[in-house]
Protein backbone atom coordinates (compact mmCIF):
# COMPACT_ATOMS: atom_id res chain seq x y z
CA UNK A 1 0.00 0.00 0.00
CA UNK A 2 1.03 3.32 -1.02
CA UNK A 3 1.87 5.71 1.84
CA UNK A 4 0.27 9.01 -0.44
CA UNK A 5 -2.42 9.23 -2.47
CA UNK A 6 -2.98 10.42 -5.99
CA UNK A 7 -5.35 12.94 -6.52
CA UNK A 8 -6.09 13.84 -10.69
CA UNK A 9 -8.51 16.02 -11.13
CA UNK A 10 -11.36 15.61 -14.37
CA UNK A 11 -12.70 19.07 -14.50
CA UNK A 12 -14.93 18.79 -17.55
CA UNK A 13 -15.56 16.04 -19.42
CA UNK A 14 -17.41 15.45 -23.21
CA UNK A 15 -20.51 14.63 -21.88
CA UNK A 16 -21.98 17.30 -20.03
CA UNK A 17 -23.42 20.89 -21.63
CA UNK A 18 -22.51 24.50 -19.89
CA UNK A 19 -25.67 25.41 -20.71
CA UNK A 20 -26.97 22.73 -18.26
CA UNK A 21 -24.09 22.87 -15.70
CA UNK A 22 -23.46 26.71 -15.43
CA UNK A 23 -20.30 25.88 -12.85
CA UNK A 24 -18.45 23.41 -15.30
CA UNK A 25 -15.31 24.72 -16.43
CA UNK A 26 -15.20 25.29 -20.11
CA UNK A 27 -12.95 28.73 -21.29
CA UNK A 28 -9.52 28.41 -21.16
CA UNK A 29 -9.83 30.61 -18.34
CA UNK A 30 -12.22 29.14 -16.26
CA UNK A 31 -10.38 25.67 -17.08
CA UNK A 32 -6.94 27.49 -15.74
CA UNK A 33 -8.58 28.95 -12.97
CA UNK A 34 -10.03 25.28 -11.61
CA UNK A 35 -6.64 23.68 -12.22
CA UNK A 36 -5.07 26.25 -10.13
CA UNK A 37 -7.59 25.83 -6.84
CA UNK A 38 -7.67 22.74 -6.76
CA UNK A 39 -3.67 21.95 -6.80
CA UNK A 40 -4.10 23.78 -3.94
CA UNK A 41 -6.11 21.45 -2.51
CA UNK A 42 -4.38 18.59 -3.40
CA UNK A 43 -4.52 17.16 -6.98
CA UNK A 44 -1.40 16.82 -8.98
CA UNK A 45 -2.61 15.23 -12.24
CA UNK A 46 -5.00 17.27 -14.36
CA UNK A 47 -7.11 15.11 -16.78
CA UNK A 48 -8.12 17.87 -19.58
CA UNK A 49 -10.98 17.78 -22.39
CA UNK A 50 -11.31 20.40 -24.16
CA UNK A 51 -14.29 22.71 -25.35
CA UNK A 52 -14.09 24.98 -28.37
CA UNK A 53 -15.48 28.83 -28.25
CA UNK A 54 -18.95 27.52 -28.46
CA UNK A 55 -18.10 25.32 -25.18
CA UNK A 56 -18.61 22.33 -27.41
CA UNK A 57 -16.11 19.31 -27.19
CA UNK A 58 -13.46 19.66 -29.79
CA UNK A 59 -10.15 18.08 -30.66
CA UNK A 60 -8.72 21.24 -32.51
CA UNK A 61 -5.03 20.67 -32.50
CA UNK A 62 -4.51 24.75 -31.56
CA UNK A 63 -7.58 24.78 -29.03
CA UNK A 64 -6.10 21.87 -27.43
CA UNK A 65 -2.13 23.24 -27.48
CA UNK A 66 -3.71 26.25 -26.26
CA UNK A 67 -5.22 25.04 -22.88
CA UNK A 68 -1.96 22.68 -22.19
CA UNK A 69 0.04 25.76 -22.14
CA UNK A 70 -2.52 27.56 -20.27
CA UNK A 71 -2.35 25.43 -17.31
CA UNK A 72 1.18 24.42 -17.54
CA UNK A 73 1.86 28.37 -17.48
CA UNK A 74 -0.07 28.87 -14.15
CA UNK A 75 0.84 25.29 -12.66
CA UNK A 76 3.15 22.82 -12.10
CA UNK A 77 0.23 20.18 -12.54
CA UNK A 78 0.71 16.69 -14.11
CA UNK A 79 -1.06 17.27 -17.79
CA UNK A 80 -3.17 14.14 -18.92
CA UNK A 81 -4.89 15.08 -22.26
CA UNK A 82 -8.01 12.42 -23.25
CA UNK A 83 -7.63 10.34 -26.16
CA UNK A 84 -11.09 9.77 -25.59
CA UNK A 85 -12.45 12.86 -26.85
CA UNK A 86 -16.27 12.80 -27.31
CA UNK A 87 -18.04 9.50 -28.52
CA UNK A 88 -18.38 10.59 -31.98
CA UNK A 89 -14.87 11.89 -32.54
CA UNK A 90 -12.93 10.09 -35.44
CA UNK A 91 -10.30 7.72 -34.02
CA UNK A 92 -7.83 9.51 -36.26
CA UNK A 93 -8.05 12.40 -34.34
CA UNK A 94 -7.95 11.19 -30.96
CA UNK A 95 -4.60 9.88 -31.74
CA UNK A 96 -3.85 13.22 -33.27
CA UNK A 97 -4.26 14.84 -29.33
CA UNK A 98 -0.78 13.86 -28.77
CA UNK A 99 0.61 16.22 -30.88
CA UNK A 100 0.05 18.32 -27.89
CA UNK A 101 2.57 17.16 -26.06
CA UNK A 102 1.44 16.74 -22.86
CA UNK A 103 3.23 15.24 -20.00
CA UNK A 104 0.28 12.64 -19.66
CA UNK A 105 -2.32 10.77 -21.53
CA UNK A 106 -5.59 8.26 -21.21
CA UNK A 107 -5.65 5.47 -23.27
CA UNK A 108 -8.84 3.48 -23.02
CA UNK A 109 -8.49 -0.48 -23.07
CA UNK A 110 -11.76 -1.45 -24.65
CA UNK A 111 -15.54 -0.44 -26.47
CA UNK A 112 -17.90 -0.04 -23.96
CA UNK A 113 -21.24 0.83 -24.36
CA UNK A 114 -21.66 4.37 -23.06
CA UNK A 115 -25.43 4.89 -21.97
CA UNK A 116 -27.41 4.87 -25.57
CA UNK A 117 -24.13 5.05 -27.61
CA UNK A 118 -20.75 3.10 -28.07
CA UNK A 119 -17.16 4.49 -27.36
CA UNK A 120 -15.16 2.38 -29.89
CA UNK A 121 -11.66 1.51 -28.74
CA UNK A 122 -10.20 -1.60 -30.99
CA UNK A 123 -7.57 -3.20 -30.72
CA UNK A 124 -5.32 -1.08 -33.36
CA UNK A 125 -6.12 2.03 -31.59
CA UNK A 126 -5.07 0.93 -28.84
CA UNK A 127 -1.91 -0.64 -29.72
CA UNK A 128 -1.17 2.36 -31.89
CA UNK A 129 -1.76 4.50 -28.40
CA UNK A 130 0.48 2.73 -26.75
CA UNK A 131 2.89 3.26 -28.96
CA UNK A 132 3.25 6.36 -30.37
CA UNK A 133 2.84 7.70 -26.63
CA UNK A 134 5.92 5.91 -25.97
CA UNK A 135 7.78 7.05 -28.29
CA UNK A 136 6.61 10.62 -27.85
CA UNK A 137 7.69 10.18 -24.08
CA UNK A 138 4.01 10.65 -22.99
CA UNK A 139 3.37 8.51 -20.08
CA UNK A 140 -0.03 6.59 -20.08
CA UNK A 141 -3.09 6.24 -18.03
CA UNK A 142 -4.81 2.92 -18.87
CA UNK A 143 -8.51 3.62 -18.62
CA UNK A 144 -10.60 -0.07 -17.89
CA UNK A 145 -14.17 0.20 -18.05
CA UNK A 146 -14.62 -3.47 -17.16
CA UNK A 147 -12.91 -6.57 -16.05
CA UNK A 148 -12.21 -7.78 -19.23
CA UNK A 149 -10.04 -4.31 -19.96
CA UNK A 150 -7.35 -5.41 -17.96
CA UNK A 151 -6.68 -8.47 -19.85
CA UNK A 152 -6.43 -6.57 -22.63
CA UNK A 153 -3.52 -4.53 -20.70
CA UNK A 154 -1.25 -7.86 -19.59
CA UNK A 155 -2.01 -8.41 -23.35
CA UNK A 156 -0.85 -5.14 -24.59
CA UNK A 157 1.82 -5.02 -22.39
CA UNK A 158 3.60 -8.93 -23.10
CA UNK A 159 2.88 -8.04 -27.13
CA UNK A 160 4.53 -4.40 -27.01
CA UNK A 161 6.13 -3.76 -23.59
CA UNK A 162 6.44 -1.48 -21.00
CA UNK A 163 4.95 2.41 -21.25
CA UNK A 164 7.29 5.38 -21.36
CA UNK A 165 8.32 6.38 -17.68
CA UNK A 166 8.31 2.34 -17.61
CA UNK A 167 5.59 2.08 -14.85
CA UNK A 168 1.92 0.85 -15.68
CA UNK A 169 -0.78 3.09 -13.89
CA UNK A 170 -4.38 2.30 -14.08
CA UNK A 171 -7.94 4.04 -13.78
CA UNK A 172 -10.68 1.87 -12.96
CA UNK A 173 -13.76 4.20 -14.65
CA UNK A 174 -17.00 2.48 -12.74
CA UNK A 175 -20.64 3.29 -12.74
CA UNK A 176 -21.08 3.95 -16.40
CA UNK A 177 -23.63 2.94 -17.77
CA UNK A 178 -22.89 -0.02 -19.49
CA UNK A 179 -19.38 -0.74 -17.93
CA UNK A 180 -18.69 -2.01 -14.67
CA UNK A 181 -20.64 -0.88 -11.80
CA UNK A 182 -19.68 1.38 -9.29
CA UNK A 183 -19.43 -0.82 -6.05
CA UNK A 184 -17.15 -2.19 -3.29
CA UNK A 185 -17.18 -6.06 -5.26
CA UNK A 186 -16.78 -4.95 -8.45
CA UNK A 187 -13.32 -2.58 -7.54
CA UNK A 188 -12.40 -6.28 -5.68
CA UNK A 189 -12.84 -8.39 -8.47
CA UNK A 190 -10.21 -6.41 -10.45
CA UNK A 191 -7.66 -6.42 -7.75
CA UNK A 192 -5.84 -9.83 -9.00
CA UNK A 193 -5.63 -8.73 -12.34
CA UNK A 194 -3.54 -5.60 -10.63
CA UNK A 195 -0.13 -7.40 -11.11
CA UNK A 196 2.73 -6.38 -9.00
CA UNK A 197 4.34 -3.13 -9.55
CA UNK A 198 1.06 -1.60 -11.08
CA UNK A 199 -1.01 0.90 -9.05
CA UNK A 200 -4.30 1.80 -9.89
CA UNK A 201 -6.72 4.82 -9.20
CA UNK A 202 -10.31 4.70 -9.36
CA UNK A 203 -13.35 6.82 -10.80
CA UNK A 204 -17.10 6.78 -9.71
CA UNK A 205 -19.49 8.15 -11.69
CA UNK A 206 -22.33 9.99 -10.80
CA UNK A 207 -23.97 8.63 -7.26
CA UNK A 208 -20.71 5.79 -7.03
CA UNK A 209 -18.44 8.48 -6.37
CA UNK A 210 -18.18 7.88 -2.74
CA UNK A 211 -18.42 4.59 -2.64
CA UNK A 212 -15.94 3.97 -5.06
CA UNK A 213 -13.29 6.30 -3.38
CA UNK A 214 -13.57 4.96 -0.06
CA UNK A 215 -13.10 1.32 -1.56
CA UNK A 216 -10.44 2.52 -3.68
CA UNK A 217 -8.31 3.66 -0.77
CA UNK A 218 -9.41 0.56 1.61
CA UNK A 219 -7.65 -1.12 -1.08
CA UNK A 220 -4.11 1.14 -1.61
CA UNK A 221 -5.40 2.63 -4.91
CA UNK A 222 -5.62 6.48 -5.89
CA UNK A 223 -8.68 8.90 -6.56
CA UNK A 224 -10.19 10.81 -9.98
CA UNK A 225 -12.32 13.10 -8.98
CA UNK A 226 -14.40 15.82 -10.99
CA UNK A 227 -17.11 17.48 -12.57
CA UNK A 228 -16.39 15.25 -15.55
CA UNK A 229 -18.14 12.57 -13.79
CA UNK A 230 -20.25 13.52 -10.94
CA UNK A 231 -22.32 16.51 -10.53
CA UNK A 232 -23.92 15.76 -7.84
CA UNK A 233 -22.42 16.23 -4.38
CA UNK A 234 -24.92 14.27 -1.79
CA UNK A 235 -28.47 13.49 -2.21
CA UNK A 236 -30.19 16.79 -3.65
CA UNK A 237 -27.04 18.67 -3.74
CA UNK A 238 -25.24 19.82 -6.71
CA UNK A 239 -21.53 19.93 -7.00
CA UNK A 240 -20.76 23.78 -6.39
CA UNK A 241 -17.56 23.44 -8.03
CA UNK A 242 -14.06 20.99 -8.63
CA UNK A 243 -12.70 22.55 -5.65
CA UNK A 244 -15.22 20.90 -3.42
CA UNK A 245 -14.78 17.05 -4.98
CA UNK A 246 -11.23 17.84 -4.69
CA UNK A 247 -11.17 19.40 -1.17
CA UNK A 248 -13.32 15.77 -0.26
CA UNK A 249 -11.22 13.54 -1.66
CA UNK A 250 -7.79 15.14 0.07
CA UNK A 251 -9.73 14.96 2.91
CA UNK A 252 -10.77 11.34 2.75
CA UNK A 253 -6.89 10.23 1.95
CA UNK A 254 -6.08 12.80 5.13
CA UNK A 255 -8.12 10.49 6.93
CA UNK A 256 -6.95 7.59 4.87
CA UNK A 257 -3.54 8.42 6.61
CA UNK A 258 -2.95 8.83 2.88
CA UNK A 259 -2.35 12.66 2.26
CA UNK A 260 -2.45 13.77 -1.23
CA UNK A 261 0.38 13.38 -3.24
CA UNK A 262 2.96 16.23 -4.34
CA UNK A 263 3.11 17.09 -7.92
CA UNK A 264 7.15 15.99 -7.74
CA UNK A 265 5.71 12.99 -6.03
CA UNK A 266 3.04 12.15 -8.29
CA UNK A 267 5.73 12.77 -11.65
CA UNK A 268 7.80 10.14 -9.48
CA UNK A 269 5.53 7.55 -8.58
CA UNK A 270 4.51 7.83 -12.99
CA UNK A 271 7.63 8.00 -14.08
CA UNK A 272 7.12 11.49 -15.54
CA UNK A 273 9.87 13.76 -16.20
CA UNK A 274 10.00 16.87 -14.85
CA UNK A 275 9.37 20.07 -16.87
CA UNK A 276 13.28 20.63 -16.69
CA UNK A 277 14.28 17.26 -17.97
CA UNK A 278 11.87 17.51 -20.74
CA UNK A 279 13.22 20.49 -22.34
CA UNK A 280 17.03 19.41 -21.64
Amino acid sequence: MTTGTLITLAPTGAESAKADVPALPVTVEEVVATARDCEALGAAVVHLHVRDLDTRPTLDLGRVREVVAAVRGSTDLVVQLSSGGAVTDPLPDRVAVLDADPDAASLSLGTVNFGRDVFSNPWDLIVELHTQMRDRGIVPEYEAFDLGHLATLSRLLDRHGLPAGGHVHVDLVMGVPGGMPGTTGALAACLPAIEPGWTFAATGVGRTSLPVMLAALSAGGHLRVGMEDTLTYAPGEPVRDNAQLVARAAGLARIAQRPALTTTEARELLGIRTRQEATR
